[in-house]
């Protein structure tokens, strides 16, 4: 064959041609030549391929880059060019010596397996995997796992060899279980899945779960089941329900579905209830029931389309019939057949059958869940009783159900009251009028070991009320009579040698038994009977104070009158406060009630020992508080300071209305000792208006001032009770006393936050101060507010610094707005701001006021005068003039004089004008404007 002339070597390669004559098995030298030659046809360069290939047939560099440079060329080819079949040739001839190169393998499969050559390429990498070394064989077996895989392969091919890469890597079997689900292969699919959840050693390398594969294996078994034979498929998916617990509903509902495809409907109805009946969770019930509740409906839905159907061919069958009848008279099998089926055995027409299952599962809905709960935790009783109420109207299922109860429940164990079972059994008999039976099983009640003995207790009672409402009064009480009895001595041993006790042996102590037993004496017995049955709760110390004031109440209404006191006074004796304070408190007030003022010493001590015991607890439980603070125990015992007010009150309200009046007052200041902090207020209040109603308003006084300075009184309460005695002053013409209470109590005032406060004082300056009052309330406001603002104590040069640094325009804005006319502004600013040489020595005291016969000194400390009544009066008048002042003259107000004052007013013989009035003690109170007159007459 002739060689196209261009195809020779030219000019140019006469210098490459040299070169390789000299040395021809130079690969350096080839390369060169093919470099240099790059831009040549392929035609040109594949003879330099051949010649260089020729001269080093095992070089692998040659041959790759040669095989490159073909498959380059026929990239855009259509699969049936000739160039492909020289490209075949071509690496057919390079796998002589380049056998062992996988490389050169995988180019040249992947080259086939776009040909679409199946027989060829399966022979091709059959042959690399005998050529090549079995470390290299994974390279091979991807490529040859994707040949067999694509579309046209034929089954038997693709199953041979992945059976093959199976004994070669056993790991990969899940790519082939993928492969046999994608080809429809199911026998083989669950064969191999089932063999590998058999294999304990084996490991996902997809990263699935034995749960995950197993859920698979059940889906297939179920979704086909009619194509797959050979497996236990009932067994493998009951061990799924026992290995996996949390999927146990799907797999009820997988095995109940397997049976549906292979239509054998009864046996998934079976399976379908056992499910039902032993799954524990609401959720897998739930799963169950609306796949159960579906087949159901799906099924009689169904029946209905074949009867449909079923219909209409009987009736063309009809049509059909008359015209054979014509023909041929002679027996018709057909005929026969349609008899036979529509025998009442055979009736496919069960559609009301169907809809009553359907009807039946709804119902039995409730029923069902509740047992799922109940197989949770049978010892639920909140669920037994459940379960009793779905059968309502049913009494021999509730009775069944009761019996179940019962005997299934362990009191020890219980959710609940089991002892409720018990008696909601008896009371449905009771409702049946079949009181025997209720005893029956009252009886049985009682000698069940429940957990506590208030619930053997609330049997025993319920049983007597029982008996109470079928008029059996003797029964019950000796049903009580039975409960309260002591167990012998002989059974406390027998137990004691057991060593487990039963809450039978602690019956005879329990409270609710024995109230329940007094009031049935107390009803229907004697008063002796229940006086003994009291006694007993007094002897077995499980007395409450509601039973002290119970038995004494029932004494008094007997006319027991002292027995009854005597049963107060074992009351106080057994109690302690907080607890003992209702029995004092009914105690004092019956006996007060009862005998008044007869045994008022009597009365008096008891009084005194109600409160001498409150303040001796108190004493006490501010130690224990203590002790338990120390070990830092968190629980608050109720302070009995509280419980001792209402017992001050009663102590001197007998005061009042059959002792002392001044014996009242001393309870009244006893009582603000003793309450708390947070009631000295309102038991102030209570003592200044029974000393203003008795004794008259100036009493109040020195009530005020105690609570304001040594009344323990917090510092909200301490302000309150200035404001209340600075409105007293004022009512009375005080101005200046009712001033310097308002000064005292402004160190207790914030003005930003007590605005109330410094209104009314501002309104009090404005009725009744001048400018100077006016200026010194501002002065003492700024100061309180630069007292409440710091956040550090400051010195008090600083302090005082602070204050001279007024600012004109603000006083000024304030007097102003105080009613001050403008033509003091000139004298205001003199006043106001201080020359520059003045030496500040006082101090950020604390604000006195002037109190009633107290005058006020340093640092808020207050010094009694000699002379509580005695004015200092000028010797001489301020005036030049000896004109007679006439000074206006006012009733003094009746409130001023106590209730005792008017009493003797009105019983006095001399017709006395009540100018003076005599005190107690004999001293005489004059009001102010009485004393001046007698001055000036003086």
């Amino acid at each position: 064959m002739a060689i196209a002339q261009e195809l020779y070597p030219s000019q140019d390669d006469l210098l490459y041609e040299e070169e390789l004559l000299r040395n021809p098995f130079s690969l350096k030298l080839w390369w060169r030549y093919l470099v240099a030659r790059t831009e040549a046809p392929f035609k040109k360069r594949a003879i330099i391929y051949e010649r260089a290939l020729k001269a080093l047939p095992g070089s692998y560099k040659l041959w790759y880059a040669y095989l490159r440079e073909r498959l380059e060329l026929v990239r855009n080819l259509p699969i049936t060019h000739s160039q492909y079949q020289t490209l075949n040739n071509t690496f057919e001839r390079a796998l002589v010596t380049m056998h062992k190169m996988p490389r050169i393998w995988i180019m040249y499969l992947q080259t086939l397996t776009e040909q679409k050559l199946l027989t060829r390429t399966r022979r091709t990498f059959d042959r690399a995997l005998c050529a090549l070394p079995l470390m290299q064989h994974d390279r091979i077996w991807e490529p040859y796992l994707v040949f067999v895989s694509q579309k046209g392969a034929p089954i038997e091919t693709s199953l041979r060899v992945y059976r093959r890469y199976l004994d070669y890597d056993p790991s990969h079997i899940e790519d082939f279980i993928e492969f046999l689900l994608n080809s429809g292969l199911w026998q083989e699919a669950a064969d191999r899945l089932s063999g590998v959840l058999n294999n304990d050693e084996f490991y996902s390398i997809k990263g699935k779960t034995k749960h995950r594969l197993w859920l698979e294996l059940c889906d297939l078994l179920t979704q086909h089941a009619m194509e797959i034979a050979g497996l236990n498929v009932d067994a493998i998916i009951r061990q799924g329900i026992k290995k996996f617990t949390n999927e146990i509903g799907r797999l009820w509902t997988s095995l109940a579905d397997y049976y549906i495809r292979r239509k054998l409907v009864e046996k998934a109805r079976d399976i379908f209830e056992e499910g039902m009946t032993t799954v524990i969770t609401v959720r897998d019930f739930s799963v169950i029931f609306d796949a159960y509740s579906q087949f159901e409906e799906s099924m009689l839905a169904l029946k209905m389309e074949e009867m449909s159907e079923s219909e209409e061919e009987e009736e063309n069958g009809e049509v059909h019939a008359v015209e054979d009848d014509e023909e041929d008279d002679r027996l018709n099998m057909t005929e026969l057949e349609k008899k036979l089926k529509g025998f009442w055995l055979c009736d496919d027409k069960d559609v009301d059958l169907r809809l009553a299952r359907l009807e039946y599962l709804m119902d039995r809905r409730p029923e069902l869940a509740n047992s799922v709960l109940l197989r949770q935790n049978p010892h639920n009783v909140e669920q037994w009783h459940r379960r009793v109420k779905l059968f309502e109207g049913n009494p021999t299922k509730q009775i069944s159900t009761y019996t179940q109860a019962v005997r299934t429940i362990d009191p020890m164990k219980a959710l609940g009251k089991p002892h409720t079972l018990w008696v909601a059994f008896a009371k449905l008999y009771e409702s049946h009028k079949d009181i025997a039976n209720a005893r029956v099983i009252f009886d049985k009640a009682v000698q069940v070991n429940y957990k506590t003995v208030d619930h053997l207790a609330s049997v025993w009672c319920e049983w007597a009320e029982m008996e109470l409402r079928h008029k059996n009064f003797k029964g019950a009480l000796e049903l009580m009579r039975r409960a309260t009895a002591e167990p012998s001595m002989d059974v406390k041993r027998r137990v004691a040698a057991d060593g487990n006790e039963p809450v039978q042996m602690k019956l005879h102590k329990s409270l609710r038994l024995w109230a329940f037993y007094v009031d049935l004496e107390e009803s229907l017995d004697t008063l002796e009977s229940t006086r003994e049955v009291y006694e007993r709760i007094l002897d077995l110390r499980i007395a409450t104070p509601q039973i002290i004031i119970n038995y004494s109440m029932l004494l008094e209404e007997h006319k027991y009158f002292e027995d009854a006191f005597k049963v107060y006074e074992r009351g106080v004796k057994i109690f302690k406060y907080p607890h003992v304070k209702d029995i004092w408190v009914t105690y004092l007030s019956k006996f007060v009630k009862r005998y008044g003022k007869s045994k008022l010493e009597r009365a008096r001590e008891l009084f005194e020992h109600a409160v001498e015991m409150g303040t001796m607890v108190d004493q006490s439980l501010a130690l224990a508080a203590l002790w338990f603070l120390l070990f830092s125990l968190s629980w608050i015992y109720p302070a009995p300071a509280e419980a001792v007010k209402p017992l001050y009150l009663q102590y001197a309200k007998l005061e009042e209305d059959y002792g002392l009046a001044k014996r009242a007052m001393k309870v009244y200041d006893q009582a603000t000792k003793a309450v708390p902090a947070n009631e000295k207020l309102s038991m102030y209040e209570i003592y200044i208006a029974r000393a203003a109603e008795i004794f008259g308003v100036p009493k109040t006084r020195e009530i005020y001032e105690q609570a304001i300075e040594n009344g323990g009184l917090p510092d909200k309460d301490v302000k309150t009770m200035c404001m209340k005695y600075a409105e007293l002053e004022k009512s009375l013409g005080e101005i200046d006393r009712a001033r310097g209470v308002y000064t005292y109590a402004s160190q207790f005032a914030d003005p930003r936050s007590d605005a109330d406060f410094w209104n009314k004082w501002h309104e009090f300056e404005v009725q009744h101060g001048n400018e100077d009052t006016f200026r010194e309330m501002l002065r003492t406001k700024r100061t309180v507010a630069a007292k409440f603002s710091q956040t550090y104590l400051n010195r008090p040069e600083n302090m005082m610094q602070k204050d001279q640094k007024l600012n004109p325009e603000e006083i000024m804005g304030e007097l102003k707005a105080a009613g001050v006319p403008d033509d003091n502004m000139a004298a205001l600013e003199r006043q106001i701001i201080p020359p520059a040489n003045t030496n500040i020595k006082d101090d950020f005291k604390k604000l006195g006021f002037v109190s009633a016969g107290v005058e006020s000194l340093k640092d808020g400390e207050l010094k009694v005068t000699a002379n509580k009544e005695d004015i200092d009066l000028p010797d001489e008048s301020d005036s030049e003039d000896d004109e007679k002042v006439e000074i206006a003259q006012k009733d003094v107000p009746s409130a001023v004089f106590g209730g005792l004052v008017r009493k003797r007013e009105e019983t006095d013989e001399d017709g006395a004008n009540g100018v003076a009035v005599k005190k107690k003690d004999g001293d005489s109170v004059l009001g102010a404007l009485e004393r001046i007159k007698r001055m000036r007459q003086s």
